[in-house]
């Protein structure tokens, strides 16, 4: 935990060193194109032709363009900062979950001993992302060859995310062996049409990494996910 909190800290501080510089750069570039262009205006003035003096609009519209790019400027600094805490809060978010079980998109599920000692049997915990209310909902449990072990009927449900429950026996009541077996989910509305339903698996986090694609979190042999890849934590 030592390690992940000075990670976090490290990053949070490269992180806002680099919005403070690009603050200042940006505060830089304005106050220069602004000096540039007060310089200009002054100078135009100055060499106006008497009988043609400029026109009072075309002040106004140079004045006009000069507070747009200084307004952009500054929407580009308040851009640069909600980004910078969005980050942060990214951070502290992923960095919370650390030791905590997620369902996220996949298609397995485990069954062996518990690690407790006890000689009980433990099933990793799966369960359904269902786009919109179903009427049916039906989950099948594959073995490593493909062959169905184990149908089970959720009857109708709403949208959202379910969590399924299998007690490691196929549909004949016999335990079947451990290993790792795959899981798929077919449902369907009143009207017998197909509903989006997304398989979820189980994954334990371990550690927040930082990487190029951003911030990831680490769930060991099941790899790295995003923080948007969450369906539900457990």
């Amino acid at each position: 935990m030592t390690v992940v909190a000075n990670a976090d800290t490290r990053n949070q501080t490269a992180a806002d060193l680099a919005l403070r510089t690009a603050e200042a750069n940006s505060r830089s570039q304005a106050d220069d194109t602004q000096q540039r262009f007060l310089t200009m205006l002054v100078t135009q003035l100055r060499n106006q032709d008497p009988l043609n003096p400029m026109d009072n609009a075309e002040v106004t519209s140079q004045l006009a363009q000069l507070s747009t790019v200084s307004g952009i400027n500054q929407l580009n600094n308040t851009l640069l900062a909600l980004s910078g805490q969005m980050d942060l809060s990214q951070s502290l978010q992923a960095a919370s979950l650390i030791g905590r079980g997620v369902l996220i998109p996949g298609g397995a599920v485990k069954l062996g001993t518990a690690a407790d000692g006890t000689g009980e049997r433990e099933i990793t915990p799966f369960g359904v992302d269902l786009m919109a209310r179903a009427e049916t909902v039906e989950v099948s449990i594959l073995d490593a060859g493909g062959r169905v072990v184990r149908r089970i009927d959720l009857g109708a449900q709403d949208t959202g995310v379910l969590s399924v429950q299998w007690d490691g026996k196929d549909d004949a009541g016999n335990p079947v062996p451990d290993g790792k077996y795959s899981i798929e989910a077919a449902a369907r509305d009143a009207d017998g049409g197909r509903v989006s339903a997304e398989t979820l698996t189980y994954g334990k986090v371990g550690s927040v990494a930082y990487t190029a694609d951003g911030l990831r979190l680490d769930l060991g042999l099941a790899g790295q996910i995003s923080l948007l890849d969450i369906r539900k934590v457990i």
